[in-house]
């Protein structure tokens, strides 16, 4: 992984996302994966950002999201570009759902355990306040320990 100053050429931030900085920097991260060893390295290099520190990226997938996860440094906002999700957010136990479709977005509360549906095929942007970002896996229940027993198409 490294960061490039001034990238000039077009980027996918579906593979290469971008640090939004404070000063208003923009780095692209090139060879940035999921991978333990790979997050590390990111969160060392960027860590002294602090909580103003952001990526930026974009998901596409299909299906039930397999884990909750909760961004304590800031908000998170979600942008729905194709496709519809649901987000789930578990605000004290109780499920508080929202349903995206193209260009539409919300805004996750810093802290806000939260987890990602899809309804087909979907392209989501994503600009998240990364420092000390939580994730658990989804096993039936909210990480509340509720039971996450509605699927996304009862979401209002």
């Amino acid at each position: 992984m490294r960061f490039v100053n001034n990238a000039r050429d077009a980027m996918d931030l579906r593979t290469t996302p971008v640090h939004l900085g404070p000063g208003s920097r923009a780095k692209a991260v090139e060879g940035f994966t999921w991978d333990p060893e790979v997050l590390r390295a990111y969160s060392a290099a960027v860590g002294a950002d602090g909580a103003e520190g952001r990526l930026v990226m974009i998901f596409d997938g299909e299906g039930h999201g397999d884990h909750w996860e909760r961004h304590p440094a800031g908000d998170e906002l979600v942008v729905c570009l194709s496709g519809s999700a649901t987000v789930t957010r578990d605000v004290d136990g109780v499920p508080d759902r929202v349903r995206l479709g193209p260009g539409e977005a919300t805004v996750n509360p810093a802290g806000v355990w939260h987890v990602v549906d899809t309804d087909g095929p979907t392209s989501l942007l994503a600009i998240t306040a990364t420092l000390g970002t939580d994730h658990r896996p989804r096993t039936g229940t909210g990480p509340s320990g509720h039971v996450d027993e509605h699927g996304p198409e009862e979401a209002p």
